[in-house]
C-alpha cells in the first residue's frame, strides 16, 4: 500500500515544494496548527494551511501561516 507524501509550498512564485514527510498516514488540524505523522510514528507540526489533497497521486500540500 502507499502512503501519501506531504510537501510545503514555499508560497514564491517558483511554485517549489519542500518534501516534508513520507508514508503519510494522519493528518490532523487544530486551528491554524497542522500535525501530519508517518506510518512509522515521526511527527511533524507546524502553523500550516491545508492547500491541496489528491488522492490519486498521494499528496498533501501545506501552506505555512504566520
Amino acid at each position: 500500500m502507499c502512503m501519501a507524501k506531504a510537501y510545503l509550498d514555499k508560497g514564491d512564485a517558483s511554485s517549489e515544494r519542500e518534501l516534508l514527510l513520507e508514508d503519510v498516514a494522519t493528518v490532523e488540524v487544530e486551528g491554524a496548527q497542522v500535525r501530519v505523522g508517518t506510518l512509522f510514528g515521526e511527527t511533524r507540526e507546524l502553523q500550516a494551511v491545508i492547500r491541496e489533497v489528491d488522492f490519486q497521486n498521494g499528496s498533501i500540500v501545506l501552506e505555512k501561516v504566520g
